[in-house]
């Protein structure tokens, strides 16, 4: 599932992106894109309970 995240803009940004993923779901591949702001997930989580582990982390984003 692929996520756009208007305000990821760092390495701190994707690094806690990451981190909030993993806590909901230790299994979960991520691919943070910051020159297109787009979060790339392979989990078995539904797409809205990851949007709620990034926006956990602080970042708004819209499934793409």
């Amino acid at each position: 599932m692929d996520f756009k995240v208007p305000d990821m803009s760092c390495g701190h940004c994707t690094a806690a992106i990451e981190k909030s993923v993993k806590s909901a779901d230790p299994a979960a591949q991520i691919a943070c894109d910051l020159d297109t702001r787009m979060v790339h997930i392979d989990s078995a989580l539904r797409a809205d309970q990851l949007s709620a582990a990034i926006k956990d982390a602080g970042y708004k984003s819209t499934a793409a």
